[in-house]
């Protein structure tokens, strides 16, 4: 037998190995694999030729405005069904780890510990998270060019960020015209209006001018050892690619709705000038972005080019499926908050200036017609607060089945309070202390609700 039939019947045996080893589930791979991408091979077969399990330890750091709550979201989805433990803030932190406090372990809800995944807001500890983690936890974040990050900032928190609030009019020409006027590094919220990604990388935003060059291309060279996966915003996709490659997933893993989105209306055009301001006024950002936007681009062209847009073809065709199932044709038309009939799926609205859209789900497409669970169609469109209460619900009753003497003993000892609340559709939210268990209300304080 020549070595071309040997190769093409280790491939077809390999194959349906592959196929019934997972359920069928990987077709799409399969397809890819089929349309010659031979890096396909190394990402999810091991050398022995058995497929690569797929990995379940992952700390994603979740930057502010970078379509972060999208890849939350997929993380989420990705715990549920892989009956994972997230790794969810004590309710005193709200939906976030304290922000902007640099993370510690402390902050984790004990009944969501030990962790598989980390994924809500959080400043960067790399010795706090790595405490809390598996050691073979894969470290990922996400970054967005400056200039169109920076406006979305500036329009978010223009009424929360003090360095905002103060200047005329809300214009953001204004203050990029003179930043200084108008920024206070010592405020609470200073980190919206300088550095944002830097900041949330654990990072010195506010380093003195004449060391900014060198110490923006030292953050990088450490945050690039940590970090196995820096995602770029404005290539989602074809980061997705390298994501699911990484973690040895499946293309089903990594399907998504865009999540958190302003209205059109509310976003300002910016002009190449306006840009330069911003990149110069967030340099270290911008160095973080380019460091990083180009070694995207490298692992794609390891991969190669025509490999990887077959595959972003494939995800999207998958997506388009998905969609199909779960709403019935396109995807629902985007709705304001006050238009969205489900209050689990109303997106938090940071200020009346700025309308932050979502999705109601179609009350005609049921199970029978879409052949798509109805509860997975609702996670795939939920904003992440709401998520983020429906996991601690679910975690903690698993945890309380587990361990009812050491839960029972936690709750006496850390609340005295004996009343499991409604997490989904909860409409108050009393204050809470440190380390408090879900048989305790859950708040979810205005402020911290915005930083998505």
């Amino acid at each position: 037998m020549s070595q071309k039939k040997i190769f093409l019947v280790l491939v077809a045996i390999t194959t349906v190995s592959f196929l019934l080893h997972h359920g069928g589930h990987l077709s799409w791979t399969i397809e890819v694999f089929r349309l010659g991408c031979p890096s396909l091979r190394s990402s999810f077969f091991q050398d022995s030729g058995a497929p690569r399990p797929r990995h379940t330890s992952v700390a994603f750091l979740k930057t502010h405005k970078t379509a972060s709550t999208t890849v939350q979201n997929i993380l989420f989805r990705f715990a549920e069904r892989n009956n994972l433990t997230v790794a969810l803030p004590v309710t005193s932190c709200d939906h976030q780890f304290c922000y902007p406090r640099l993370f510690s372990s402390h902050y984790v809800h004990p009944h969501t510990t030990p962790p598989d995944i980390i994924t809500n807001h959080l400043r960067f500890s790399r010795s706090e998270v790595h405490r809390l983690m598996p050691n073979n936890t894969i470290y990922i974040t996400i970054l967005r060019e400056p200039g169109a990050m920076f406006e979305s900032l500036f329009s978010y928190y223009n009424q929360y960020c003090q360095s905002f609030k103060r200047v005329p009019n809300g214009s953001l020409e204004v203050f990029l015209d003179q930043p200084w006027s108008y920024y206070r590094a010592e405020e609470k919220d200073s980190m919206y209006a300088r550095n944002t990604l830097t900041f949330d990388l654990g990072g010195d935003k506010d380093r003195p001018k004449a060391d900014v060059a060198n110490y923006a291309k030292r953050f990088a060279a450490e945050v690039e050892r940590t970090f196995s996966l820096v995602m770029i915003a404005e290539y989602f996709d074809e980061s997705l690619v390298l994501l699911r490659r990484l973690l040895s997933w499946e293309l089903e893993d990594v399907l998504y709705v865009k999540l958190n989105m302003r209205l059109p209306s509310a976003k300002s055009s910016l002009s190449e000038q306006l840009t330069g301001k911003i990149r110069s006024w967030n340099a270290i950002d911008a160095v973080l972005y380019d460091h990083f936007n180009a070694s995207l681009w490298r692992q794609l062209n390891a991969i190669g080019l025509a490999c990887v847009a077959r595959e972003v073809q494939l995800m999207k065709r998958a997506r388009e499926q998905l969609v199909r199932g779960c709403f019935g044709g396109s995807m629902p038309q985007l709705r304001s908050a006050a238009q969205i009939t489900n209050k689990d799926l109303r997106p938090w609205q940071p200020s009346a200036k700025v309308g932050i859209v979502g999705y109601d789900l179609p009350t005609n497409v049921t199970k029978r017609s879409s052949g798509l669970p109805q509860d997975m169609c609702l996670k795939l469109i939920m904003p992440e607060v709401q998520y983020t209460r429906l996991l601690l619900r679910s975690q903690s009753l698993r945890y309380r089945s587990r361990f009812p003497m050491r839960s029972s003993q936690m709750t006496m000892k850390l609340t005295g309070q004996h009343r499991v609340p409604s997490i989904i559709g909860a409409t108050q939210r009393p204050s809470g202390a440190l380390g408090r268990s879900t048989r305790g209300t859950l708040r979810f304080s205005q402020r911290s609700a915005i930083s998505n």
